[in-house]
């Protein structure tokens, strides 16, 4: 296939995540793997490749999995990838990562509006339907992920779906999600979280909270879903406003909750708060083994929706880079990026939220200086906005010469720009989450570094010269010798 055929392809956009995979084949962008076993194999390999090559690794699709039909599938890292991440995103493909940040924004901008679901009488996540005491998780190849791991998870690159009973609110989230047996699950939630709160406003009436698990579907869900995405704003309105046209949906058998039309394996069921089981431990998104095991409430499946030859999605949070937080780093700069200019903070050249911080972390923001303080205003606004401020750690605030997303030009500025006595300060008990390997008990706060990393602005303009050849110097090289670059 020429590449003017890909892009006409890419253009016309795709229906679900088989569609998907066909591009990503065409483009030379995925990896057929057979006979790869779910315990441990699957999740040792997407974690090898995805750190292999942080940005660019293939996807990693797995058939053949010892003791499960043919076909029954995991694929793992779908977005996580330069190229593959426009496509998902619906744009051009890009130079490089602030390139496709910056053309995330502007694709926002010109027609993003929240497009609501539509409702269809069925689709091809029902083309199996297990019920009651039919139902059996291990159907699946749900992995064992880590060697450590007190289980095996199906949710992983999942969506959570459940309705606030107050407001009727749908929210849709990732969490993970532990098996304990054929028709019984965990669902670990961070304190704060949309979901906990919606689950806990059951329990305080005495009911339990009925629940959806999307395990396999559409990239961009999962974009959305393990997104901060303002409050009692509906995630597949927001995805449908992402894509230009409203996702289909289907009311679930037994609460009406809205499946996914186009997914691969969607459980429904109720969290019960008063029947707890252990979940855990999970090698988590910091790259840590931050959380014990936990008695949590069970989750009584009692419906399974599931494609002919389903494909299961799977995230591998562990050391990073991990083979999601190259997708997450995009959305999330882009969020970050927006949320400071509509709080007014004007010169900003990019944003990058950086892998080895898992994502949301390390934080880098680069504006070209216009008054006193304006670094200071950049980094704080960058640390308590919506988009930053869950688990932050640091954020490092860079002139305009420094590439936000290249750790080389980051460290470079932070080596020579920034005098640490005068350039250092710290915020104390922002929200962060049991996960973080510092905290050891409630209450989940913890503190954060902002690190002016620009040239001092009181006499920045006789700040010493970079060494380095010019921009115009750069692109004749560039164009007298191609093959070097």
């Amino acid at each position: 296939m020429t590449q003017d055929t890909q892009a006409v392809r890419r253009n016309e956009g795709y229906e679900d995540l088989r569609e998907l995979l066909e591009i990503f084949d065409e483009m030379g962008e995925v990896e057929h793997i057979s006979g790869a076993d779910w315990n441990l194999e699957v999740g040792a390999i997407s974690e090898m490749t995805a750190a292999a090559k942080p940005g660019r690794a293939k996807a990693m699709l797995f058939d053949n999995i010892p003791g499960y039909p043919a076909g029954f599938r995991i694929l793992s890292g779908g977005a996580n990838a330069l190229k593959r991440l426009a496509v998902v995103l619906g744009l051009p493909e890009p130079t490089d990562e602030i390139n496709l940040v910056q053309s995330y924004r502007e694709n926002a901008k010109k027609k993003f509006e929240l497009i609501p679901p539509v409702e269809v009488g069925t689709g091809p996540v029902m083309e199996n339907v297990m019920r009651d005491d039919e139902v059996d998780v291990w159907k699946f190849p749900a992995p064992f992920v880590h060697e450590l791991d007190g289980g095996r998870y199906i949710g992983t690159d999942d969506a959570v779906i459940m309705r606030d009973p107050d407001t009727g609110w749908v929210n849709s989230a990732t969490y993970r999600v532990m098996v304990h047996d054929k028709n019984t699950v965990a669902i670990w939630m961070s304190p704060g979280k949309q979901g906990r709160l919606i689950s806990e406003k059951y329990f305080a009436k005495g009911e339990p909270c009925p629940v959806l698990i999307s395990c396999g579907h559409d990239p961009l869900l999962f974009l959305v879903s393990h997104q901060e995405i303002d409050h009692e704003v509906d995630e597949f309105a927001y995805a449908g406003g992402m894509r230009g046209r409203a996702l289909d949906i289907i009311p679930s058998e037994l609460h009406g909750l809205p499946v996914p039309a186009h997914a691969e394996i969607v459980l429904e069921g109720e969290i019960y708060g008063e029947e707890m089981r252990e979940e855990g431990p999970f090698g988590e998104f910091m790259g840590y083994y931050a959380s014990n095991s936990s008695q949590l409430p069970i989750v009584r499946v009692k419906r399974v929706y599931y494609r002919n030859n389903p494909i299961l999605t799977l995230a591998i949070p562990s050391r990073p880079p991990e083979n999601f937080t190259f997708a997450r780093a995009t959305v999330k700069s882009a969020m970050i990026w927006d949320e400071v200019e509509k709080a007014g903070l004007p010169g900003v050249s990019g944003v990058w939220c950086h892998e080895a911080g898992a994502g949301r972390l390390f934080n880098v923001i680069s504006i070209k200086q216009m008054y006193p303080g304006h670094a200071s205003q950049a980094a704080m606004l960058a640390a308590n906005c919506h988009a930053g401020n869950y688990a932050g750690r640091w954020v490092v605030v860079v002139d305009e010469d420094i590439d936000p997303s290249n750790m080389f030009d980051v460290i470079w500025a932070m080596s020579t720009r920034c005098d640490p006595p005068e350039d250092v300060q710290f915020i104390k008990r922002s929200w962060s989450t049991p996960l973080d390997p510092l905290l050891r008990e409630p209450p989940w706060q913890n503190n954060r570094g902002i690190i002016d990393a620009c040239r001092p602005y009181g006499w920045k303009d006789e700040f010493p010269k970079v060494a380095e050849a010019s921009p115009d110097l750069k692109k004749q090289i560039r164009e007298k010798y191609p093959q070097l670059f």
